[in-house]
């Protein structure tokens, strides 16, 4: 109920923002998995995110989640059951550690942190926490790309797991964003 509350509230927050901070929105897409031995989940996400600078948090996102159980022992027909998640998270600005090309095309790698909120529902779960479960994931990453346009982003990090049992798990997912076309007054 608690993680509910929080993810209610952070909503609120992000879909809050006064309109100056609203004109920066991008699509993101990418591919998601939960890395390690026994079940694993892998899918895909898309979302949208949005500039907010609020203190540390230079972006809220909210994406969707849809994958399945894939039982990393078996050589055939490992897949088992569907998992669907809604995720809501926080990145911080990109630190810049090199910016590659030319001044009128430049390309920068940065690395940023992102904190993401995710609630679970699964059909057929072989996981010990049932259905639905939450989740809190802390992923450091490595950003590539043009700071005002594509960027791809390599995430790492520890996701823990809430549900009828708590664990820790590694997380890997690679997510590409794309700003959304501004619109120019039409003379």
């Amino acid at each position: 109920m608690r993680l509910s509350m929080i993810t209610m509230s952070g909503a609120l927050l992000a879909l809050s923002t006064p309109l100056g901070g609203q004109s920066r929105g991008a699509w993101t897409a990418g591919l998601a998995a939960t890395v390690g031995g026994g079940w694993q989940i892998e899918g895909a996400d898309v979302g949208y995110a949005r500039a907010v600078h609020a203190g540390p948090l230079h972006v809220a996102s909210l994406s969707a989640r849809l994958g399945s159980f894939i039982d990393e022992g078996a050589i055939l027909g490992g897949a088992r059951g569907f998992v669907f998640g809604l995720t809501l998270g926080g990145h911080t600005g990109m630190l810049s550690l090199a910016t590659l090309g030319t001044e009128t095309s430049k390309s920068e790698v940065g690395a940023d942190l992102t904190v993401e909120g995710t609630g679970y529902l699964g059909a057929h779960t072989p996981l010990p926490q049932g259905s639905p479960w939450g989740a809190l994931t802390v992923l450091p990453g490595l950003k590539f790309g043009d700071p005002d346009g594509v960027q791809v982003g390599l995430l790492l990090g520890p996701t823990f797991f809430f549900g009828q049992v708590n664990e820790v798990r590694a997380f890997l997912g690679i997510r590409f964003e794309a700003p959304l076309a501004r619109r120019e007054s039409h003379p």
